[in-house]
């Protein structure tokens, strides 16, 4: 056996999960297809210090490049709800070479370079085929991303919803002061369906626009530059330079489904756990769960389902009412996503607080007490579209 653990994919998810089983005693090897972790860079540059918290990790300043007040989610006619909380727009690469040295120092192999052709299995025993020769683990840990093909070849299916990828184009843009901003803004609507457009701010003159659509095929590059034109009148900018563009998807609103069999961990976006700072909780947990069933002796599917309770602890709740409100805002025309945003327009959030599940009840008491009427729009989740 060369390993214990072998992580499939260097993404927040298996950086964390490769560190927590190792820091737990069990032998990691790490294999990621890049010639250097950080290069080139994934394009997922902006937390808030909420969704950080998740996975208990501090930031560190030396892989901010701007910091950010908090975030205006702005409707189709403009209304906008304000909300501070401290938000980070990182040099991905620093951000990924960090955590390199930290589960170096933990003792994971990282092995860069290295590509994973298959997965096969011979009683307890998998053999991962790669680039670099052959290698043998107890466990395998899937982490490369929405279209991870390792997922497909072990007969996976590890979204419950996978029509609901939101397909995305990011563009780094440069343009004079355009970056200098401290809010990042999120636009709703028909300018993005199923889910938003983006600008954040990364200081100076350089800063990303983004589009993440739901429901309307894999190429959303037209929905793009409409948002770029729209973004170019709104800030009285004529000369924007796009300097890189990226496409993916997000597994925004997925769910994850089947996450775990005899042997098999599935974590991050090839397990529809999206979010930076979600997925790296999710690694912890995968890790943790990984190093206690070979101290056990035993990396069943049972054993190993633990990582799956322990998630859905944490997480279901907020992962499950986050798809049904895109699913609604989906359904909702612009007129009707103004009605609702009204209701908040002006008004201080900051009532909000406890769990996802707690938050979600609270604005629903706001809406009614301020507005019944707005949420007349919540039957948009039923109409059959």
């Amino acid at each position: 056996m060369d390993t214990d653990i072998i992580v499939i994919g260097a993404s927040p998810a298996g950086i964390m999960a490769a560190r927590n089983a190792s820091q737990k005693g069990a032998n990691v090897i790490l294999i990621d297809s890049k010639k250097e972790l950080g290069h080139p860079p994934h394009p997922a540059n902006t937390f808030f210090k909420g969704m950080f918290d998740k996975a208990g990790e501090k930031v560190d300043q030396k892989y901010v490049i701007h910091n950010l007040k908090g975030m205006h989610i702005v409707a189709p006619g403009g209304d906008e709800i304000v909300l501070e909380t401290p938000g980070y727009f990182l040099d991905r690469t620093k951000f990924d070479e960090h955590y390199a040295k930290k589960i170096k120092k933990a003792g994971v192999d990282i092995r860069t370079g290295v590509e994973s052709y298959n997965v096969l299995k011979t009683g307890d025993t998998f053999s991962v085929s790669t680039s670099d020769g052959m290698i043998r683990s107890k466990i395998v840990i899937v982490s490369d991303g929405i279209n991870s093909k390792t997922a497909g070849l072990l007969g996976l299916k590890t979204v419950r919803y996978p029509n609901d990828i939101a397909w995305a184009v990011e563009a780094e843009i440069e343009a004079d002061g355009v970056g200098n901003a401290d809010m990042f803004e999120y636009y709703l609507g028909s300018i993005a369906p199923g889910w938003k457009s983006t600008y954040s701010p990364g200081g100076g003159d350089y800063a990303t626009l983004g589009v993440y659509v739901r429901r309307n095929g894999t190429d959303v590059s037209s929905f793009f530059d409409n948002w770029l034109e729209r973004f170019k009148r709104m800030k009285g900018l004529d000369d924007i330079k796009i300097l890189k563009k990226h496409v993916g998807g997000d597994p925004i609103a997925t769910i994850p489904n089947q996450v775990v069999a005899d042997g098999i961990m599935v974590t991050g976006g090839a397990a529809g756990q999206s979010g930076i700072g979600y997925g790296m909780r999710a690694g912890q947990i995968c890790g943790d769960v990984a190093a206690d069933a070979i101290a056990k002796g035993d990396v069943s599917a049972k054993v190993l389902s633990q990582y799956k309770k322990q998630w859905n602890s944490e997480f279901r709740t907020e992962y499950y009412l986050g798809h049904i409100a895109l699913e609604t805002l989906r359904k909702m025309d612009d007129h009707e996503i103004d009605n609702m945003m009204k209701t908040f327009k002006g008004q201080d959030l900051s009532f909000l607080h406890g769990s996802s599940f707690n938050q979600a009840i609270q604005v629903g008491l706001f809406m009614l007490k301020k507005n019944p009427a707005s949420l007349l729009s919540y039957r948009a989740l039923l109409r059959n579209r």
